[in-house]
């Protein structure tokens, strides 16, 4: 039997919501579950480019047998105009199969996002990419208040989800971003190691 993971599967183009990414990752190695780090490729308006098969750098291309296999999933992305931005979304609106399998049914889900403005859309980002996983059926976890940081961020993070707030320094995320970050994952660990257990008895 293969061993169960949470797939982090994220979009990023200047490398913030990368960097959220790992330290989701991080959080759901701590709860005892493999992380399987995935993005997305861009979208063209020219219908004659197409990505590479394999990236340049920084984590493989999703499947959707990398979707349909895991036990949990992480969803990011940059906050575009209030969404998920077009590569997500693009990915997302391909997985009808597993819709129509219930492959993604009990599972538990997260979503992360980073911004550059404080009041730019964060929080309707994060919204915005709950909808497809409620149709998937998925089971939703943000961050609950027994988190301290959520009180005392400055910047991003939400009940939620993870989030950063660059500003207009373009700041990379600061320690308590990544605190939620891990925190965020180590739930959906937690939570997808006992929805794994379940499925087993």
């Amino acid at each position: 039997m293969n061993e169960p993971y949470v797939l982090v599967l994220y979009y990023s183009r200047h490398g913030a919501t990368r960097t959220l990414a790992r330290h989701i990752a991080r959080g759901i190695e701590e709860a005892g579950i493999g992380a399987r780090l995935r993005t997305v490729p861009p979208v063209s308006t020219v219908c004659e480019s197409s990505a590479p098969a394999v990236p340049d750098a920084g984590a493989p291309y999703c499947s959707e047998a990398d979707l349909a296999g895991c036990s949990g999933l992480a969803l990011g992305s940059p906050t575009r105009f209030g969404n998920m931005a077009a590569p997500l979304k693009y990915f997302i609106d391909s997985t009808s199969s597993l819709w129509l399998s219930g492959a993604l049914i009990d599972k538990p889900a997260c979503v992360f996002c980073s911004g550059s403005s404080q009041h730019g859309g964060q929080e309707s980002t994060l919204l915005s990419m709950m909808l497809p996983l409620l149709h998937h059926g998925m089971v939703l976890a943000g961050i609950p208040y027994s988190e301290a940081g959520l009180n005392r961020t400055q910047r991003g993070g939400s009940p939620y989800g993870a989030s950063h707030v660059a500003g207009t320094d373009a700041a990379e995320p600061d320690a308590l971003e990544l605190e939620l970050c891990r925190a965020q994952g180590l739930r959906l660990g937690t939570l997808a190691l006992r929805l794994t257990a379940d499925l087993r008895n």
